[in-house]
């Protein structure tokens, strides 16, 4: 059976990702990076290759202090809720009628099988996107095809561009739900209304895998 561990490992061997491992701890000795170093792989922390459900992809962590915890558009509980997670939250609550949630901590759903997957997984403080194009997005892309290559059906969860990139890559067995990403520069245009959550569960329960429960408190 195949494990994001084993996964991981076969790209650490690689030139490139030795060249990007290079990169970042340079970048954490000598600069305020995010998530803290020991969450860089936190999305692979909760459910294993075989049992993800739905992969949720985002850009890149977010790059001020605090926030950043390794799991794409989550924060940490206590920390306010970042803009494109309250319209995340608002959708969900439209769609699902889950009720208001009080933390960012997504925690909930990467449990019962929701990849949350930056394609780059570090920042410096302060300035999005400074580590794109250092190699992460080869290491994220290889995740993908992995997640694509199972037979077992997922949901590939893409919002905005850089995600609805990725469609091409995914077979037709699968679920690709796209829109418009959630920050509040374009939520209003196809984010809200869009109906992720319950599309997600609707071909789920189709395929006779349990739902996830997207209520967050």
């Amino acid at each position: 059976m195949r494990t994001f561990r084993e996964i991981i490992n076969t790209e650490a061997k690689e030139p490139y990702y030795q060249a990007l491992h290079q990169f970042v701890e340079d970048e954490y000795a000598t600069h305020t990076i995010f998530p803290p170093h020991k969450q860089i792989y936190h999305a692979f922390n909760f459910c294993d290759y075989e049992d993800i459900k739905v992969v949720i992809l985002g850009q890149d962590p977010y790059h001020e202090l605090h926030q950043a915890n390794g799991l794409a558009f989550s924060v940490n509980k206590g920390v306010r809720i970042p803009p494109s997670l309250i319209n995340i939250y608002k959708e969900a609550m439209s769609d699902v009628g889950i009720p208001q949630p009080h933390s960012g901590d997504l925690t909930p759903w990467a449990r019962q099988g929701v990849l949350l997957l930056n394609t780059v997984l570090t920042v410096r403080e302060g300035m999005a996107n400074s580590h794109k194009g250092h190699g992460w997005e080869i290491f994220t892309d290889h995740i993908i095809e992995a997640m694509n290559e199972r037979e077992k059906p997922v949901v590939f969860i893409l919002w905005g561009r850089a995600a609805r990139n990725k469609a091409p890559m995914i077979h037709e067995r699968h679920l690709v739900i796209e829109s418009a990403h959630p920050s509040p520069l374009s939520a209003n245009r196809g984010f809200f209304g869009s109906r992720p959550f319950s599309r997600t569960n609707a071909f789920l329960r189709e395929h006779g895998i349990a739902e996830i429960d997207w209520r967050i408190d």
